[in-house]
């Protein structure tokens, strides 16, 4: 007896063999059913190399339970302890799977289907499973044996016996043979039927692909013929009856469970499509209609069932299609879409834990694997097999795939494969996620071996192994190419000069000679520098070809390592700095106009890391005045001073393009920026902020070249339209308006002369002509237009504004906001216009009808001729200009009154009156959406051709770009172009209730 307090040596070994609850298998050893091995090491040691020690010992009770009468229960016991291999595999499957437990609680005698060990039981295939399921006769009796089999294939593979690769095709065997047995029950219910057709089953996906797992659905096509002298029409009904048939025998529960569901979907049409179709048919569908998608499913297509003959033509018949995929005029962009994962439609808290679909996950290498198939297999019959693991070696073998890529992929694929499969043995679900509870990680990592700390071991060595699926999956299409240009490794299977521009095409490059070219000199030579190259370029080049233009990425990415290549810290940054390498890749394939700014000064790529380099955050005004100041005081000159100054800004436009790209865009470590509104305010503060310090830095330079540092007058420069309000995109001019004051005691006359030099000299330094880009200066916005003086004294702005004003420019100075200069003068100016664009009672009817007015005319007059209105992101429907005059007339109708719209911004006007009533919240949100989107084509079309336009590009390359940019993937051109049209035709219709009644 055990004294109180104290654990007896059987608590003690139980957990030292592993048992989580000693305190429960003593008592189940303590079952009258045991009582004859309780004491036997032997058992005890058995069970403790099972997966899960007390699901063993739990289920070997109740096995021992439901044996018939003791004489069985004898015959089980004696075998179990001086047979090992039934022992090992039957305490292995009930250590595993509570579902294998449970069909053999409830069928006590199938436990010697585990007892035989011959050499041919190691290895089981068709025919052995047929006859294990030859005895059924109905759906019940079917489900049985069919169980009884896949305990065979159980016991040997938590045995080790067999490996995740043979399982799998045991697997799929096993479903052969089940198809099979299941067609011949639906024939036998229905002879007539039978007579009347021949009807092949094909089995697709993993099932083709002899790599099932434990529990799916298996994929199947229907291929059907009238016998000779039957009525066609007649035959297939009775074909499509055989085949419904067969799917509800092995799909419908009874009181033994399912099988598993048999999914025709892949079939042509899907499930709108018939059930069974002739093979002439199949092959119409296919050579007209398929997309790419069904032909990399067709790679798996395999007869298992049915009429062999019809089977095997059927295969020969599409198997030549399937290798000419890569040739169809669409697969470059379906294999775009294909690659790009469609992780947002995994459930948020599922994404970690999934096996399949998740980054890094079995999808990954099963795409990647594929997609080279199609590519290289039209000249190369080595690679036709439906099985990923045998493909990925004729890859490798090939030269298609590097070795050492290969063989990572293969041991990250087969672990993955068998957490998959021991996952799904447990309970003999479908499931592709990782469990959460502690027993279940427990479990599982025991199943695979690890034993000295299970849950720690597996979570290591998945992350490990999803790491290496994610880290190769895009540098398995690009290192090849690398070594097929590189010429290293003398007697290295390496790809053909065909093979790589195949490869090149297939990824979006149109011009593979010059990007095989790009590729050569980038990567060639022993120097360290061709060596860092060769690391990075097989994830670059994922990169540009994820892009609308990979060629263009490619080229620029040349471009820059050439003006670069010999700077130590360049390759330095885009290897050992996470961000930099995948920032550099977006910006160089999303357009021309941040490629080009960054070519005119290539040490801007430091801008692009994640370091001290000043990263891509935006700068304040302060900052940049602060610098541009700083540059004009170093220089000797005018000259020299605004060159520094064009430079801060040219430096300052691609870090704003940059952020700009990778927040539409996205990168691994930062997802695209959710509100596009918050994308389109940070570049319109950071291009304003950028130009007023620009004009700041110039007016300071000019000054000191001509006078000192004192003007004879005060001058001050006022922001207009897109410049006051911080909206300037990246092609903008900078509207202003000069004004200036003499100084006490100086000639009005010479003031006069000083401030127009001023004006004149910035407006002359800002554009010439230099590796900058210039600066326009818009003054057309004054009293009396271009009639008018280009500078005016604040008497003489009072003087004109209090007689002669118009209402477009009281409109005109809602936008007005001091930009640079004396910050009094400026300070005034503004005190002196805020009467005019915010009057006391608002505008009388005829100021109204006036503004109408010029609104109706711009839109008849100032629109291109051929633009088509209603996608023109400024002057068409429901475009900027709608917007802003809608917005801007409740200011100067209201703007007295209600302190919130006395702004200069747009979106912020737009809120406040949202906030005081004037306008719905609907409407207030459907014009904030259109304003946005305009304003985000605007950008994205100056981005793309480097050059400012209000309309989309005709160039379908140049559209696929603004598209990405935007958020549509590859082919959804048309889709942007009618989201644009749908916004604007909403916001016109508030534009007309608001502006127009």
């Amino acid at each position: 007896m055990t004294a109180p307090g104290r654990r007896s040596s059987t608590f003690t070994r139980l957990l030292r063999h592993g048992f989580t609850d000693p305190s429960a298998a003593e008592r189940l050893l303590d079952a009258v059913e045991l009582a004859a091995v309780r004491d036997d090491p032997v058992l005890l040691e058995a069970l403790g190399a099972t997966a899960d020690p007390d699901l063993a010992l739990h289920g070997l009770v109740r096995l021992l339970e439901a044996q018939p009468d003791p004489t069985a229960r004898r015959e089980l016991l004696d075998t179990l302890i001086a047979a090992k291999p039934l022992r090992d595999r039957l305490l292995g499957v009930l250590g595993a799977s509570e579902a294998l437990a449970d069909h053999l609680a409830r069928h006590a005698g199938d436990w010697r289907a585990l007892v035989t060990y011959e050499p041919r039981d190691l290895h089981r295939g068709v025919e052995d499973f047929e006859r294990g399921l030859a005895e059924a006769d109905d759906p019940v009796s079917l489900r049985v044996a069919y169980r009884r089999c896949l305990l065979s294939i159980a016991a040997r593979d938590v045995c080790g016996t067999i490996d995740v690769a043979e399982t799998a095709a045991e697997l799929a065997d096993l479903a052969t043979a089940t198809l099979r047995a299941a067609l011949a029950l639906a024939e036998a219910a229905a002879p007539e039927d039978a007579a009347l057709c021949r009807l092949a089953v094909i089995a697709m996906g993993k099932c083709g692909g002899h790599e099932l797992n434990y529990v799916s659905d298996v994929d199947v096509i229907f291929v059907g013929e009238a016998v000779e002298g039957a009525d066609e029409p007649r035959a297939l009904r009775a074909a499509t009856a055989l085949a419904s048939h067969l799917m509800r025998i092995c799909s419908e529960t009874t009181v033994e469970g399912s099988i598993w569901p048999v999914d025709a979907n892949l079939r042509p049409e899907g499930r709108n499509g018939p059930l069974v179709r002739t093979l002439s048919s199949h092959l119409a569908y296919y050579q007209r209609w398929a997309k790419t998608w069904e032909f990399q499913a067709l790679l798996k297509a395999r007869p298992v069932a049915g009429d062999p003959g019809l089977g095997a033509e059927y295969v020969a018949a599409l198997q030549p299609l399937v290798w000419q995929a890569a040739d169809r005029e669409n697969f470059v962009p379906d294999v775009q879409k294909m690659r790009r994962r469609v992780v947002e439609n995994i459930p948020a808290a599922e994404v970690d834990r999934q096996l399949k679909l998740g980054p890094g996950g079995l999808r990954d290498v099963e795409f990647a694997v594929q997609l080279l198939q199609l590519v290289h297999g039209r000249a190369d019959t080595s690679l036709h097999s439906g099985t990923t693991l045998d493909a990925l070696e004729a890859l490798a073998a090939g030269g298609y795939v590097g070795r050492a890529d290969a063989a990572q992929l293969d041991e990250a694929y087969r672990f993955l494969r068998s957490m998959e499969h021991r996952i799904q043995l447990h309970r003999l679900r479908r499931t592709h996620l990782v469990p959460e509870d502690e027993a279940d990680l427990r479990r599982l990592g025991r199943s695979l071996g690890l034993r000295t700390d299970p849950v720690a071991g597996l979570l290591r060595a998945w992350k490990r192994h999803a790491s290496v699926v994610r880290r190769l999956h895009e540098k398995l299409f690009y290192r090849p190419l690398l070594d097929a240009v590189a010429q290293l490794a003398p007697g290295e299977a390496r790809l053909s000069a065909e093979a790589a521009r195949e490869r090149m095409v297939a990824l979006g490059y149109a011009d593979p000679a010059a990007a095989l070219r790009h590729l050569e000199a980038l990567a060639s030579g022993v120097t360290r520098k061709a060596a860092i190259q060769r690391t990075l370029l097989p994830v670059l080049l994922g990169w540009f070809a994820d892009s609308a233009d990979p060629d263009a990425g490619l080229l620029n990415f040349r471009k820059v390592s050439d003006a670069l290549g010999k700077t130590p810290w360049y390759l330095r940054l885009l290897r050992d700095e996470g961000a930099a390498a995948e920032n550099l890749a977006r910006v160089l394939s999303a357009g021309r106009l941040a490629p080009d700014l960054l070519m005119r000064a290539p040490e801007a790529v430091a801008l692009l890391g994640d370091g001290n380099a000043g990263g891509l955050a935006p700068r304040g005004r302060a900052q940049l005045e602060q610098e541009t100041l700083a540059a004009v005081r170093r220089a000797d000159g005018a000259v020299q001073a605004v060159a520094a100054v064009r430079g801060v800004r040219r430096r300052e436009l691609f870090r704003t393009a940059a952020a700009d790209i990778v927040g539409s865009y996205g990168t691994e470590a930062q997802p695209v920026e959710a509100d596009q509104g918050a994308l389109v305010d940070r570049v319109g503060a950071a291009v304003s902020d950028l130009t007023a310090a620009t004009l700041a830095g110039t007016l300071r330079a000019v000054v000191r070249e001509g006078r000192g540092d004192t003007l004879p007058t005060r001058f001050a420069i006022i922001g207009m339209g897109r410049f006051g309000g911080h909206e300037l995109g990246y092609g903008s001019d900078a509207d202003v308006l000069f004004v200036h004051e003499p100084r006490d005691g100086a000639d009005e006359r010479e003031a006069a002369d000083a401030a127009n030099k001023v004006v004149s000299e910035m407006r002359r330094l800002l554009q010439v002509p230099s590796a900058d880009p210039p600066l326009l200066i818009d003054a057309d916005l004054r009293p009396e237009g271009k009639s008018g003086p280009l500078v005016r004294t604040l008497k003489s702005y009072e003087a004109y504004y209090r007689r002669w004003s118009l209402v477009w420019e009281r409109h005109a100075l809602l936008r007005a906001e001091f930009v640079a200069g004396d910050e009094d003068l400026g300070r005034r100016f503004i005190e002196l216009v805020d009467p005019l664009r915010y009057p006391a009672g608002g505008l009388d009817d005829d100021a109204v009808r006036e503004i109408r007015r010029l609104k109706a005319r711009m839109e008849s007059e100032r629109l291109p001729r051929g633009a088509d209105p209603k996608l023109h992101a400024k002057l068409g429907p429901g475009g900027l200009s709608d917007v802003e005059w809608t917005v801007q007339l409740m200011q100067l109708r209201h703007g007295h009154e209600e302190a919130g719209l006395r702004t200069t911004r747009t979106r912020a006007a737009l809120a406040a009156a949202c906030e005081a009533g004037l306008i719905s919240t609907e409407n207030a949100t459907t014009l904030d959406e259109a304003w946005v989107l305009a304003t985000r084509v605007r950008n994205a079309v100056m981005l793309v051709r480097g050059r400012a336009g209000d309309t989309f590009p005709t160039d379908p390359r140049e559209l696929a770009a603004v598209g990405r940019y935007l958020g549509h993937g590859p082919g959804h051109a048309g889709d942007m172009l009618d989201e644009y049209r749908r916004t604007a035709r909403r916001a016109r219709a508030v534009v007309d209730e608001l502006f127009y009644a």
